[in-house]
């Protein structure tokens, strides 16, 4: 099947969420191998696996994820748009990456490579396995929906967990114990006012409170407060954790969890060019090249019960893969 709106359906048909991507795994290998790739299958997980494709190596290496956050959202076409689980983020993308490295090999081009990925939407297992692998390529052109532009960077991330402490009590006595929510409730409205960095290319720093946990029972005084927040980075780290902890002065213990940099990244002309929000793979894939990042579709649809690609927009990021590897591997 060289369609790539007919592939990307077929992708799409097959449920994959993050630590099940089997079933995804085992089509696009079976469907790689059929076609005279050597393919890789590199085990991450119990049943779980990246896919490498090579020919000759030593050139483009296209790269997206095949896992998708739940809940599954069978395909359908309609009015010249690919809906269901993946169409934008990133089967679709996928998909393209397939037929457009199939028809450079026909063209006698066999310097590219294909590496696809299991875990990206949480925790990017399966890249920071893949970084292992023996790669020869000299570019990495990661699929993510960028809209068909070429990214000129990408924000970072960083998880901050936040905890209040208190003492339990029975409600009817309040007064012999101490509420660990009170002081949470007080310090998380504050955090719109705290001076976070800013970036001429990428933007401001932006933060998101997600999550919000405390107590057991409402005849309880809790003992107990926790709050997860993301924040997007354009610059260092550092910057925001000091920020955070001038913020917080004492008030709450402070967790840091997952950190990804943000990035610059490589762009040729020819394209569009804008900046994303949102972090990838590449930070964790510095053994397959100079990174770019390219893709159909739109990240603001992804990740709901209506996302779609433009059939169109899908079509042309098969040329649009073609020509990033040609203009990469004249360099």
């Amino acid at each position: 099947m060289t369609d790539v709106v007919a592939l990307a359906a077929e992708l799409l048909a097959i449920e994959s969420p993050t630590f099940a991507e089997g079933p995804a795994v085992d089509f696009v290998a079976r469907r790689l191998v059929a076609r005279g790739w050597n393919v890789t299958v590199q085990e991450v997980a119990l049943g779980r696996s990246n896919v490498w494709a090579s020919r000759r190596g030593g050139g483009v290496t296209l790269s997206t994820h095949l896992d998708t956050v739940p809940p599954y959202v069978p395909p359908r076409l309609e009015d010249d748009r690919l809906y269901g689980r993946g169409a934008a983020d990133a089967k679709g993308i996928a998909a393209a990456m397939m037929v457009a490295a199939d028809r450079l090999v026909e063209e006698g081009e066999e310097r590219v490579d294909l590496l696809f990925l299991v875990g990206e939407e949480k925790g990017s297992d399966g890249a920071r396995a893949a970084n292992h692998l023996p790669a020869t390529s000299r570019w990495l052109v990661n699929g993510e929906p960028t809209e068909s532009k070429l990214a000129t960077g990408a924000k970072g991330s960083l998880r901050v967990t936040l905890r209040t402490r208190g003492r339990a009590a029975h409600s009817a006595y309040a007064h012999l114990g101490q509420s660990a929510i009170e002081p949470m409730l007080e310090l998380l409205p504050t955090l719109r006012r705290v001076a976070l960095p800013t970036d001429p290319l990428l933007g401001e720093t932006t933060v998101n409170i997600g999550t919000i946990q405390g107590g057991t029972e409402a005849n309880v005084v809790p003992d107990k407060a926790e709050s997860e927040m993301m924040f997007r980075l354009v610059g260092p780290v550092e910057d925001v954790q000091a920020a955070v902890e001038k913020w917080v002065d004492g008030r709450a213990e402070i967790e840091y969890g997952s950190t990804i940099p943000a990035q610059r990244f490589h762009t040729i002309a020819g394209f569009e060019t804008a900046p994303v929000s949102y972090t990838t793979d590449i930070p964790l894939l510095g053994n397959w090249g100079t990174p770019l990042l390219f893709g159909p579709g739109s990240i603001q649809v992804a990740h709901t019960p209506d996302e779609y690609v433009d059939v169109t927009e899908l079509r042309d990021a098969v040329d649009g893969y073609m020509r990033l590897a040609r203009a990469l591997l004249e360099s």
